[in-house]
Parts: structure tokens; sequence; C-alpha cells
């Protein structure tokens, strides 16, 4: 293909520009407009993209193809648009505020099934991640026993806006926001989860959302997972451990636009038959976030040679989603308080469909 593919940004602030800082990288894609509210009306940049303060003024320039980079409210609205306009979309997590929302796109999706649709679970294309993945599916280490994994930071607010702090435009906190990654994870390793128990809480920065939420997962064959997903985590922490019946892997750190979360690190224990006590360990360095560009290339080919989306399908969202909401409604005081009762049995059927 000698014309590159079109490209158009729903949502030009922080998520928006480093998207299109990889995009403008990829030899086969060119930013050609971005729409953001802090526009004042339509006019061109000074590198020569179009700029617009409505996201229909963008679809109607007719990109190939549309990044939506915007609040979980707007953000299915904006996918279903740019669908029916006939635009593949790669959308920035969470799918949406629940349930109905992603159902809603997926509803949409069946209606165009030549088109691509991807979901930005960008931690699935870091290297640490992919080669833990390596690692458990050789059967090297043996079967997963069990999981533990935190992901936090201080607060809830983050970039240049406290939307994140509004149920109304959020539909949830940190555990939404940015624990779903560690849910997508857990998902990934070990499958879909049978049993879920949790507490969930807003105790310390009283939003209408949470701060904190921790999860015990068990999947039908046995394999149990924790997670903590915390806004009262004093210093960035990503961290993972799953114990294997012949060893170890441990995921640390995790290399990010803020480089607040530490060194990315893969350690890997193998248990010695001699000693089990003291196994031998290797600790695998990361010094390159390739997750961004790779996405975006996967997302690219999936177009440029109409196959389909390999990882971070509308599938992949609505059950992660589904996991999320299935930890929220464990805890029955945070199900009442927020009458989230009707979130998961009223929830459409879903029936996955390929690209």
């Amino acid at each position: 293909m000698t014309t590159p593919l079109r490209i158009g940004i729903s949502g030009y602030g922080v998520v928006g520009k480093r998207r299109r800082q990889f995009i403008d990288q990829h030899p086969a894609l060119e930013t050609v407009a971005v729409c953001d509210r802090k526009f004042d009306g339509s006019g061109t940049l000074t590198d020569g993209v179009r700029y617009h303060d409505d996201y229909r003024k963008l679809i109607a320039e007719k990109p190939d193809a549309l990044y939506v980079c915007m609040t979980n409210d707007i953000a299915p609205k904006v996918t279903i648009a740019a669908l029916e306009a006939n635009l593949h979309v790669f959308c920035e997590k969470p799918p949406g505020r629940d349930l109905d929302d992603i159902a809603s796109v997926i509803a949409c999706e069946k209606r165009h099934p030549s088109l691509k649709l991807k979901y930005g679970f960008n931690h699935r294309y870091h290297y640490s991640v992919q080669d833990a993945l390596k690692l458990i599916k050789s059967g090297e280490l043996g079967d997963i026993i069990n999981l533990r994994g935190v992901y936090g930071k201080s607060q809830i607010i983050s970039f240049e806006s406290d939307w994140r702090t509004k149920r109304r435009i959020a539909g949830g906190g940190i555990l939404l926001d940015q624990g779903i990654h560690m849910v997508d994870l857990l998902r990934l390793f070990v499958g879909e989860f049978s049993e879920v128990k949790s507490f969930v809480d807003n105790n310390f920065w009283h939003h209408d959302v949470e701060d904190n939420a921790y999860a015990l997962l068990r999947t039908e064959d046995g394999k149990v997972a924790f997670l903590h997903s915390s806004a009262t985590q004093w210093e960035h922490r990503f961290h993972l451990d799953i114990a294997l019946t012949r060893g170890a892997i441990e995921l640390s750190g995790i290399l990010s636009g803020s480089k607040s979360y530490g060194q990315e690190t893969l350690t890997v224990s193998r248990k010695k038959e001699s000693n089990s006590i003291n196994p031998s360990r290797e600790t695998r360095y990361y010094k390159e976030d390739p997750s961004w560009a790779d996405e975006i290339d996967e997302f690219a080919t999936a177009i440029l040679r109409d196959e389909e989306v390999l990882s971070g399908t509308s599938d992949d969202a609505f059950k992660t989603m589904e996991l999320v909401y299935r930890i929220y409604c464990a805890d029955d005081s945070w199900r009442d308080r927020w009458n989230l009762a009707d979130t998961l049995t009223n929830a459409p059927s879903h029936d996955p469909t390929p690209n």
C-alpha cells in the first residue's frame, strides 16, 4: 500500500497526543485530523493537521480509522458513530462506564463485520508480560497455582482533569480506570474466574467512586488470584507474583509515560530438585517500552491485511469489564450503595463476534 491510512484522533489530551506520537512513527499511518473540546471551532494546526471542537466534524472528514481517547461516558457513543460511518476504530480502555455501554458497541460491531475494532489494553504488549506468558505456555515451570497482583497510585485524579472522580462520567474509580489492566492480565494468564469475593470502598478520598478494591478470585479448576487496586498507594506500584508448580514468575514495575512505577523487571525462580527452599533466580531488565508502537502496529496490520484483531477485541473488553463489575457486586454494601444489582443480572447476553 503506497498511501498511508488516514487517522483521526478523537480526544486530543495527554493520551491522544501520545497515541499520535506513535501513529506518526508508523510508515502506514498518518494523522490527518484531531478533535477536542478545548479547540475553538475548526482550523488547522501549525503542522497541517486539521482540528475540530466536535467529534462529529472529525468523523465527517472520513478518515480511514479513528482513535477514541475520550471520557468513559462518551467513548462508546463516539465508537458507535465511527463504526456507523464505516471507520475502523481503536478505543482506549475502559470500553465505557458499564456492560450496557460495551454491549451497545458490540451490537453495532456485528452490523459492520468488515470493520476492525480494537481496545487499548496496553499492558499486554509490554515485553515483560509477553515473556511471562511465553514461559507459562511453554510448561517449563509447570501449572499456575495462584497469582497476587497490586496496582496502585496515590490518587484517582490524573493528567489534566478530575473527571475520573465522578461516577456519572467515569462509571467507576481506580479499579475501572487503572486496575482494569491487572484484571485483564489475570484473565490473560489463567482464563475466566468462576468465583469472586471482594471488599470495595472510598473511605479515604470520599469521591463517589472507589479508591480501593480488594478481590479474591478462583477459576473453575482451582487457580486463585488476589488483586488489590489502590488509589492510596503512596508510591506508584505495579507488582504481580505468579506461583507455579515448578517455579515462580515475578513482574515488578512497568515502564510508563510518567516513569513513576520503577524499573520494569521479570524475575524467574526455578525449583531445584535437591533444595526447593532456595530456587535459582534470574532477573531480566527491560529498558524499552514497545507497547504503544506494537499495539498500534497490530491494529494497522489487521486493517491493511484484513485480518482479525489478535488482542484487545470487543470480546476481551466485554469479559474484562464483566469481571470488574463482578468484583463491584461481590461486595454487598458497595453493590447496594450504588444500585449495581441490575448491572450484572440485566446485562445483555454476549456471543463473541470475529472481526
